[in-house]
C-alpha cells in the first residue's frame, strides 16, 4: 500500500510541476510518467486519465498550502496585515518559481482553468472551486476590516472577487512579459482597490 501511495504522490507532484513549467496541453501522460519515474500501467492504476490526475494534483497542491493560507488569514492577525501578507506571499511564490525555472510560470490554477474551461468540465470546476476558496479568505478579511471601521466594504464578497481578479491579472501580465516587475505594484493596487492604507505606509 505504501508503494502505491508513493507512486500516486509522485504523479501528483510531477503533474503540478510540469503544468506550472509549461501547460496542460503541452504535456502527455508519457511526459508525466517519465519525469515521475513511474510506468504507464501504474499511472492508469492510480488515475483514469490525465484529466483526473490534474484535478487531483491541484487539490493536493491546495491541501499542502492550506496551512500557510490559514496562517496568513488567521483571525488573530489584523485584517490589513493579512492583506499585506497575502500580497507578499504571491510575489515571493512567483519570484521563487521564476528563479527556479528561469521563466515566469504564473498561477497554475488560473492557467489550467483558462486553458481548459471550454474543453474539460472537471478541470474547469476544480479551478473555479480553488479560486472560490481563496476569495473566501479575502472576503472574511475584508468583512473583519469593515467591522473594525478600517474600510467601507458594503459587499465584502464582491470586493474580494475584485482583489482576487486584480492579483490574477497582474500575475498573468507578468507571465506574458516573462518578468516579475508587474507584481511590484500588487500591494499598492490592492490597497487602493479596497480603499485603505497599507500597514507599511502608516509606519
Amino acid at each position: 500500500m505504501k508503494r502505491e501511495s508513493d507512486t500516486k504522490q509522485k504523479l501528483l507532484d510531477t503533474a503540478v510541476t510540469l503544468i506550472w513549467e509549461s501547460s496542460y496541453g503541452s504535456i502527455s501522460v508519457d511526459d508525466i510518467c517519465n519525469r515521475a519515474g513511474v510506468n504507464k500501467g501504474s499511472f492508469y492504476y492510480a488515475f483514469k486519465s490525465k484529466s483526473d490526475l490534474a484535478a487531483a494534483a491541484f487539490e493536493d497542491h491546495w491541501n499542502k498550502k492550506r496551512g500557510l493560507m490559514d496562517q496568513i488569514f488567521s483571525s488573530q492577525v489584523p485584517p490589513l496585515e493579512r492583506l499585506e501578507k497575502y500580497c507578499d506571499r504571491i510575489v515571493q511564490d512567483q519570484v521563487e518559481k521564476y528563479e527556479k525555472f528561469g521563466k515566469f510560470c504564473g498561477c497554475p490554477f488560473a492557467s489550467i482553468g483558462s486553458e481548459l474551461s471550454t474543453q474539460d468540465e472537471q478541470i474547469r470546476k476544480k479551478a473555479h472551486e480553488l479560486s472560490e476558496r481563496t476569495m473566501k479568505y479575502l472576503a472574511s478579511t475584508l468583512r473583519d476590516a469593515a467591522a473594525d471601521g478600517i474600510l467601507d466594504a458594503k459587499d465584502s464578497v464582491e470586493l474580494a472577487r475584485q482583489v482576487f481578479c486584480y492579483a490574477g491579472g497582474l500575475i498573468m501580465q507578468a507571465k506574458i512579459e516573462n518578468n516579475p516587475d508587474p507584481l511590484k505594484c500588487l500591494k499598492k493596487g490592492v490597497f487602493r482597490l479596497v480603499g485603505a492604507e497599507s500597514v507599511e505606509s502608516m509606519v
